[in-house]
Formats: structure tokens, sequence, C-alpha cells
């Protein structure tokens, strides 16, 4: 990719970019007319997804990363600072899950690793990116978490832990640079049909069953509420009841006020 665009296409990173919801949302980047540096551990996990987001025309970096490693994200960093061009969206996507129980159940060196993945990275690269769009006056941030995140999740607790300390940091960065130009937005998803479920070791147990959303249609909603500059979107198919308890958990108290008033009305949708 040279130094410059050739096309006044705007540059956009997104990580965990090989599947799921990564390769769909580096898709909608491409489509939407950006650039863009995609990252995976391995080339060869990218490379479907490079052929496809060229075919819509973007110029597309690959650069492999183990985002686990203090390394893995400088590495990343460094070489988004040599294509030489500023960072107009980030969608901050790599991440892992882990089931089972906690005690006597998982091994903790997954569980640390996951910290590393889905916590630790997360604040490295947005301690390094971050500082870059506020001194340009803008850009857009999308991370993946997760409902999980807002609520104890028995038999995915240091999972849910990870997504929750995700929506406490995101949310936390935003208020910090709210008049800098640069938006922040959540994807809260519930279960999504990605290779996340078997990587997880979560097909056969009380997480993994159960009707799960086209990663299509999440990543859809998460980039459309990244370009509207919206705080978070609750993404994917869930019950109705589902969806009020986290919006219970979520939504500031003058909203669940109105949540729990409009629960006992007919056609409310907020129960089953």
């Amino acid at each position: 990719m040279t130094s410059t665009s050739t096309n006044g296409r705007p540059l956009a990173l997104v990580t965990g970019a090989s599947s799921g919801i990564g390769y769909e949302l580096a898709q909608l980047f491409a489509t939407d007319g950006y650039d863009l540096i995609i990252t995976a551990t391995t080339i060869e996990g990218l490379q479907h997804t490079a052929e496809v987001t060229r075919a819509a025309g973007a110029q597309v970096e690959l650069v492999a990363a183990d985002l686990t490693r203090f390394d893995g994200v400088e590495h990343l960093y460094s070489a988004i600072k040599g294509i030489g061009r500023p960072l107009a969206a980030a969608a901050l996507n790599a991440g892992v899950g882990l089931g089972g129980y906690f005690v006597g159940g998982t091994e903790l060196a997954r569980e640390l690793e996951m910290i590393q993945l889905n916590v630790v990275s997360q604040v490295h690269l947005t301690k390094r990116i971050l500082p870059d769009m506020v001194a340009q006056g803008g850009g857009k941030l999308l991370y993946t978490a997760s409902i999980s995140g807002t609520m104890p999740t028995p038999y995915e607790t240091v999972y849910g832990a990870t997504k929750a300390f995700l929506i406490s940091f995101a949310e936390a960065v935003k208020a910090e640079i709210k008049d800098s130009g640069v938006s922040i937005t959540l994807l809260m998803p519930g279960q999504v049909d990605t290779p996340f479920w078997p990587r997880a070791g979560m097909t056969d147990n009380k997480l993994g069953v159960g009707e799960k959303a086209d990663p299509a249609k999440v990543a859809k909603e998460g980039f459309e509420a990244m370009k509207d500059g919206r705080d978070r979107i609750v993404a994917g198919m869930m019950s109705s009841k589902f969806i009020g308890n986290v919006l219970n958990n979520v939504a500031p108290d003058t909203v669940k006020a109105k949540l729990h008033a409009a629960d006992a009305e007919p056609g409310s949708g907020l129960k089953d």
C-alpha cells in the first residue's frame, strides 16, 4: 500500500479480521469507501478477507500480529505508522472466549491468555492509536464488547469479566475525550454464529446452544452505529426477556424507570 491514498479513500484498521464479525466489518469498511489495515495472528488467515475487500476497491495492508503479546501490539502499531496515513476509523474486534466451570474446569493459562487479548491488548492498542486520532481532531473507534459484560456470567466467568472491563474502559475514555471529535462505540452482541464457540469449547454446554445471530447482520448494526457516532448497540437475535435484562443493566436510571413502566403494557416487547 502506498503511503498516501491515490483515490481519496480514508484508512481503517480491523483487528481479528480473518473470520466472523471482523471479516464482515472489513467488507463493510471496504464497500463504504475505506482502505484497510487488517490483522490476525497469521497472514494466511487474512488472505480471503484481503481478496474480498480488494475486490470492493480497497487498498489493503495485511499485518500478522499476535496481540496477546506486548511486542505483537507494538508491531501492529509500527505497521500502522509506517503506512504514513492517519487512521480515520478502527474496529478493535479481536477477542476470544472460554467456557466451563471456573473451579475444576477451565485452564488458568487459557484464561490469562484471554485476559491478554480481550483486556490488555485493547488498552495497549487504544493507548497507541487514540492520541493520534485526538491530535488530528477526529476518528471513530468501534469496540466489539458483548452483552456478557453487562451482568455476571456463570460458566464463562472470566470472559464476561473481560467484556465488563472493556465496557467500563471504553465509557470512561469516551467521557475524557468527549470534546475531541473522536467517537467511541460499543458493539454488544449476544450469541453470534462464528468460530468463537468451538474455539471457546462452548458447542455442547449451557452457553453454546440456541439460536445464533448472523455475523453479517451484527457487523452491519455495529458499523452503522459507529458511523452515526452512537455510544453502543446491542446487536443480534435474543429473546425479548433477555433484551429487557440487558437494558436493565446498562441503561441510566431514568430510562430503566420508563422500561419498567412499559413492561406491563401489551406489546412492549420487554417481557416474554
